[in-house]
């Protein structure tokens, strides 16, 4: 792929071609939007300080301007939405972001990733709003695993949440764990029969090097194949999907018939077929989840550029786009350089390298 060159698809007789293409010929397709860096939980793997540099408050956008670049997007190919955070949850209101979101006809999938800690009591406005689907992080079934690795003991709250989810009815609900050699590697077997259970697609995601405060290092992998093995053990013949999709997971098939998936970023990295992009709550703009350096979408909003001018930035930004940050993070292993991502004091120094303050 790596030969195309910048493109724009017209679309004047298929608006369900995307519009926006980079380098790669990769469509500019699906959106994460974070809505705050706050969490409620402290995950070892993502943000295990109990303090950080916090955006300000007064840089948070608001739902309308959300919106407003949601509108934008929209207008480049984007058709999907996914709101994440920090936890999304935290941030007063959203089931009134939703409802906007679902003005634009052109949105045709509005999804949120959360811990679930505040679903039971917010589950059904976000739903009433129009949230399309849910997915829920949840690491561990086991409540004293679950308090070490995300030091609070909230794990009733996230199974009454998921129960919730499971009842009102959402079109589509998974369950991502993030799979760690040495945590819950004994567990991958419990997580499937939960999800047969409560009705959720598990999703097995593999330990990410991004952010630097995290505690990665590549003996905690737990890889595709080493996943597979382990089902496959206890399952039998595990049969995998072909699909014509850009989604990050590869998904497969238990010989009951049961689907999950299996994110496998750092052992095989999907970079060619991303479309996803990052805003983070206070209105950057990064093209990939290892990207360093992002575009400032708020500057130009604030100070009243136009629907056009706003296109031709986030359509020159995207179709000069040559990121691809996993491939190259997994080009470091044979000289045994993929080290912390990202130093602990550049962190404190740019809040926006950590994944917490982008969305994941």
């Amino acid at each position: 792929m790596g030969g195309r060159t910048s493109m724009i698809i017209a679309n004047q007789h298929d608006e369900s071609l995307p519009t926006a293409i980079d380098t790669f010929g990769r469509p500019l397709r699906a959106l994460r939007v974070s809505v705050t860096d706050r969490c409620n939980l402290r995950c070892q793997y993502c943000m295990p300080e109990e303090e950080y540099v916090w955006l300000p408050r007064e840089t948070l956008l608001s739902f309308e301007e959300i919106s407003r670049l949601a509108n934008t997007f929209t207008s480049l190919g984007v058709d999907k939405v996914r709101i994440t955070g920090g936890e999304p949850l935290l941030r007063k209101n959203l089931p009134s972001l939703i409802s906007l979101l679902r003005t634009n006809a052109k949105i045709t999938d509005i999804a949120m990733t959360t811990n679930g800690i505040l679903l039971t009591e917010q589950a059904q406005a976000l739903y009433d709003a129009g949230l399309d689907r849910v997915t829920v992080s949840l690491d561990t079934l086991h409540a004293d695993r679950f308090k070490a690795l995300t030091k609070r003991d909230t794990f009733a709250q996230v199974l009454e949440g998921i129960d919730t989810v499971g009842r009102i009815g959402f079109q589509d609900f998974k369950i991502d764990t993030v799979a760690m050699r040495g945590f819950n590697d004994d567990e991958l077997v419990d997580l499937i029969e939960f999800g047969k259970k409560v009705g959720g697609e598990v999703r097995y995601i593999e330990y990410m090097d991004v952010g630097g405060a995290n505690d990665w290092s590549s003996d905690k992998v737990l890889s595709c194949a080493e996943i597979l093995q382990k089902l496959s053990a206890h399952y039998g013949l595990i049969e995998p999907i072909i699909e014509d999709s850009w989604a990050p997971a590869n998904r497969f098939r238990l010989p009951d018939g049961t689907i999950f998936g299996i994110i496998a970023s750092t052992t095989l990295p999907f970079c060619s077929t991303c479309d996803r992009s990052r805003l983070t709550a206070d209105g950057m703009w990064y093209l990939c989840l290892y990207a360093k350096i992002g575009m400032d979408l708020r500057k130009p909003l604030r100070e009243g550029a136009t629907e056009e001018e706003l296109r031709a930035l986030m359509l020159s930004t995207w179709q000069h786009r040559i990121d691809r940050g996993a491939e190259q993070r997994k080009e470091l292993e044979p000289a045994n350089s993929r080290g912390r991502f990202v130093e602990i004091e550049r962190l404190r120094q740019d809040p926006h390298l950590e994944m917490h303050a982008r969305g994941g």
